[in-house]
């Protein structure tokens, strides 16, 4: 909204002011400017547009406007007035306005697209690992570790911290596998932002544009004797107009100087919110998301709803009676869980949908890396890249096909209480795992929001 908001104030600003210089000159040619922003809005919402070539044409368009008016006394063909726009390049009518601006809102652009679209990625990622359904293994983990207590009548003794850590390494795994990818993500984004933070700042592009566009107008005025002389070289004589038309001299037509607009007369974006602090923001948020999914585990185990607490020891419950929790606890991923003595899981499966959105964080790292380089980033693929082949399924959030209904071959159990969870986990599964879907997406809300 901020990015949108200000693209809508920069086109009213030189609207405005364009008025007030140049009066009717300027609102009878004004869809030359409002074909600019229509399309700078188009590119940054992902349409298809190529930046240079698109600042190319507008220039070439303006030399084109700006030709006939200091020149009313010939009449020119739609043949010759596209030679004229040949010479924009080699004749520099506009001063070095052009390729300055040019450079700053290509890379502006690119860098604020790619950031915003960075964080949608980053966002879409998260909700979507949120609502990934437990193994049933998993499940009678959850349990066993939070209704036994009842069961061997120890209702107020909560689990031990430590067994709960490997409770939940279990449960999230595969989640914790997206952590290598998901910290070179955020890498990115905060090397983005710091495009966003120097001289290509789009705020500080855009805000000005209208005085820089004006200063090239003003170049083109000043040299116009020079640039149509050698137009006419090129291109050839025109022939007169006829003698009806305006005969008109270059002063008459532009008599009236350029007068920038006050700072206060600008308009504002977000009640006067201004990207520098919008940014700032979002790279805590960002700062703080690093390592989200490798010490989720902890963030969980943590909650004193959940667990004794790490500093109890010896009063919680470890899964057979009130006691200390003795086992190691296990390292973070799908690999490192082959020994859990919690949850049975099966290394050989990931998960295929949190895989595809490992592929979806790295696709968009690339884009990231490549907008931070000022290189342009292709977005006609986002929706596939995240929601289809490059990080999804190509379902909804909401209904999805059978590869999320994992079927795993469990390991019979090995001691009385697996046979007593294995016993009663049917009734109590739906409810486990919502309270672990709750558990993330809690936990998701605090560090994404």
């Amino acid at each position: 909204e901020f990015f949108r908001e200000l693209l809508e104030n920069a086109e009213r600003s030189l609207n405005d002011m364009f008025v007030r210089t140049y009066g009717m000159l300027y609102m009878q040619n004004s869809e030359v400017f409002q074909d600019l922003f229509t399309e700078l809005k188009r590119y940054y919402t992902g349409g298809n547009v190529n930046l240079e070539e698109m600042l190319n044409d507008f220039w070439a368009r303006l030399l084109e406007r700006m030709f006939q008016l200091i020149n009313p006394q010939y009449h020119f063909t739609e043949d010759y007035l596209e030679c004229v726009s040949k010479y924009t390049d080699q004749l520099k009518p506009f001063g070095d306005v052009p390729r300055k601006l040019k450079v700053q809102v290509t890379r502006a652009f690119i860098a604020a697209r790619t950031f915003v679209q960075g964080l949608t990625v980053g966002r879409e990622v998260a909700n979507r690992v949120s609502k990934v359904s437990p193994t049933p293994g998993c499940i009678r983990a959850l349990m066993k570790m939070l209704y036994c207590p009842y069961c061997r009548g120890l209702p107020t003794v909560k689990p031990c911290n430590n067994y709960c850590l490997n409770v939940m390494k279990g449960c999230l795994a595969n989640q914790a596998d997206l952590d290598t990818e998901w910290n070179l993500f955020i890498d990115a984004m905060l090397l983005v932002a710091e495009r966003l933070e120097g001289p290509f700042n789009i705020e500080s592009v855009m805000d000005p544009i209208d005085v820089k566009i004006s200063e090239a107008i003003m170049n083109m005025q000043e040299n116009s004797m020079q640039v149509s002389a050698k137009v006419f070289q090129g291109c050839g004589q025109p022939k007169p107009a006829p003698a009806l038309r305006s005969s008109r001299s270059v002063p008459e037509n532009f008599n009236t100087r350029f007068r920038p607009y006050n700072p206060e007369e600008r308009p504002t974006t977000a009640a006067g919110t201004s990207l520098d602090r919008l940014v700032t923001d979002i790279k805590e948020k960002l700062k703080l998301s690093k390592k989200f999914w490798s010490t989720l585990p902890y963030t969980i185990c943590k909650g004193e709803r959940v667990t004794a607490g790490p500093s109890i020891e010896e009063d919680c419950w470890n899964g057979h009676t009130k006691a200390r929790y003795l086992p190691e606890i296990m390292n973070d991923g799908l690999t490192n869980q082959i020994n859990n003595p919690e949850v049975d899981v099966d290394i050989t499966r990931p998960d295929t949908f949190i895989r595809q959105q490992i592929m979806a964080l790295r696709v968009m790292t690339n884009k990231l890396k490549n907008a931070y380089n000022g290189n342009d980033v292709n977005f006609q693929d986002t929706s596939d890249e995240t929601s289809g082949s490059g990080s999804g399924s190509g379902c909804t959030d909401d209904i999805c096909p059978t590869e999320f209904d994992f079927v795993t071959t469990e390991a019979p159990p090995v001691d009385s209480d697996r046979r007593e969870v294995e016993a009663s986990a049917t009734q109590p599964g739906r409810s486990l795992q919502t309270l672990l879907v709750i558990f993330i997406s809690l936990v998701l809300q605090r560090q994404w929001r």
